[in-house]
């Protein structure tokens, strides 16, 4: 079995990785809390870490099962092949996923330089600083073949 990466349409991530399940199909929807500030009050809020993906542990030839599921568009393939994730890095992302994270403090960023993510759910990565906004910081992070928008505090 092998860990396979589906695309889904926006804001269906739980959704589809709860029906996945509910057929028996093993997937992951890594999630964070952030704490949401509205007019009247604070929220604590889960949100998809990889926005409109889906990772689901299936066998080969069982792939064509998941779309029978609302919400899924299609696998998400890397060189002709259907985009297989390593058990190594599912892992990590459920290990770094623990706790609510609401922003970071980043100082004396200059852009092509390498910066480590000091906490949140990549904590611990290094990337390269790609961008520098206002108060946003767009960072390449290769083991992940991502870019990751932090925003700064």
């Amino acid at each position: 079995m092998k860990w396979f990466v589906l695309y889904t349409k926006p804001h269906h991530e739980i959704k589809v990785a709860k029906a996945l399940e509910k057929i028996g199909i093993k997937s992951y929807c890594p999630v964070f809390n952030i704490l949401k500030q509205y007019s009247d009050r604070k929220k604590k809020v889960s949100q998809p870490l990889l926005r409109s993906y889906v990772l689901v542990k299936i066998q080969d030839n069982d792939r064509n099962k998941v779309f029978g599921i609302p919400g899924i568009i299609r696998y998400v393939f890397w060189l002709g092949k259907p985009a297989i994730v390593r058990e190594q890095e599912i892992e990590l992302m459920q290990n770094n996923l623990l706790g609510i994270y609401d922003e970071i403090s980043i100082t004396n960023i200059k852009k092509g330089s390498n910066f480590t993510i000091p906490s949140g759910p990549f904590e611990g990565q290094e990337g390269k600083v790609i961008n520098i906004f206002k108060n946003r910081i767009k960072l390449e992070l290769p083991s992940f073949g991502i870019l990751v928008t932090l925003k700064t505090a």
